[in-house]
């Protein structure tokens, strides 16, 4: 992490493990007083290092059993042909992720679903049906030792 000593380090490796640990918490944590800790955190939020705080769902109660990754080829690769379908990814519920990326495809879809036919539907009827898309592959995810996504 660029630019960003060691006690703001160990502040956001911290908040990685748990974004609702009170300020009393991670100043012991990190060992800090209280009024430090907060300053610093307020600067990492103030200069942009800490964007936002998220809520980690479990998927099974939300009803969603499926998770794919998508990548997608378009058949265009001009700018207006990225941007329309962008803009139709950012409609669709299930992509809970897009990325644009360098490679033999222009983009990397996450995609939670209930279950494989409503998963179907979304390929078929939503991404094959979108003009810009030249090829989809599927890779289904089995399961996730690693995800430290929040």
């Amino acid at each position: 992490m660029g630019g960003i000593d060691q006690k703001s380090e160990h502040i956001l490796r911290e908040l990685k493990r748990n974004g609702r640990i009170s300020n009393l918490e991670l100043a012991d944590r990190v060992g800090l007083s209280p009024s430090a800790s907060l300053r610093r955190l307020q600067e990492l939020e103030r200069s942009g290092v800490i964007k936002g705080y998220r809520v980690v769902l479990d998927p099974a109660p939300l009803g969603i059993g499926f998770v794919a990754y998508i990548g997608v080829g378009l058949g265009d690769h001009s700018k207006a042909s990225q941007e329309a379908f962008e803009r139709a990814i950012s409609r669709a519920s299930e992509v809970v992720e897009c990325h644009n990326i360098t490679g033999s495809i222009e983009y990397l879809l996450r995609v939670e679903c209930a279950d494989l036919p409503s998963y179907k539907s979304f390929h078929t009827d939503k991404l094959g049906a979108l003009p810009q898309v030249n090829s989809i592959t599927s890779y289904v995810v089995m399961g996730s030792p690693k995800d430290e996504r929040a």
